[in-house]
């Protein structure tokens, strides 16, 4: 069935629709969290990647207690969370981190530059997973910032106070937004609301 839909496919769409993927793989570098075993990481069943093999044992027990974490406070993955964490800055920016500590690409995972080995900045990367997950990644690239900001940086525990504007004003205004509803309506909230 799926063989006759890409045979009825004009070629010009089948050629721009691969036009466009090998140029969001050079471009657009979060794009590479798709795959990252290709870029020569070592993934364990696809989902936690380590740029030097002697790190794997470390980034695991911090990515299973930040899935835990995340889980109890925001409901389960429907979707194992991938995380490639990075030991240098050569690959973070493979990833296309630049000066971030970490980013997440939709349901796809996240890259954690040298400097977010950190519980608190992996749990905001899985809850942005999370939100991918529950909200769908195109509903998340219209939904208010301080909403999801403020969520991952006030369910993350981040323990920066005051972090840098805007951030701090995401996470109060995410903080009351939470109060007035409460956990078990925040994602249908977040889902209709906005």
């Amino acid at each position: 069935m799926a063989r006759r839909y890409w045979k009825r496919l004009p070629v010009s769409v089948i050629s721009i629709l691969l036009v466009a993927s090998v140029t969001a793989w050079f471009l657009a570098k979060p794009v590479r969290l798709v795959s990252p075993e290709t870029l020569g990481y070592r993934c364990v069943d696809g989902v936690l990647c380590v740029e030097d093999e002697a790190d794997l044992e470390k980034a695991r027990k911090l990515r299973a207690e930040a899935i835990q974490n995340v889980s109890d406070k925001l409901g389960a993955f429907r979707k194992p969370p991938r995380i490639v964490f990075c030991a240098t800055w050569d690959c973070a920016a493979r990833f296309g981190l630049g000066e971030r500590s970490a980013v997440s690409f939709g349901t796809f995972g996240s890259a954690i530059s040298p400097r977010a080995w950190k519980d608190y900045y992996l749990r905001h990367e899985l809850i942005h997973q999370l939100q991918a997950q529950n909200l769908g990644t195109l509903k998340c690239l219209l939904l208010p910032s301080w909403l999801l900001e403020g969520m991952a940086y006030s369910l993350s525990g981040d323990p920066r106070v005051p972090l840098p504007q805007p951030w701090e004003g995401y996470r109060a205004r995410f903080n009351t937004w939470f109060a007035s509803i409460g956990k078990d309506a925040m994602w249908q909230e977040a889902a209709i609301s906005f």
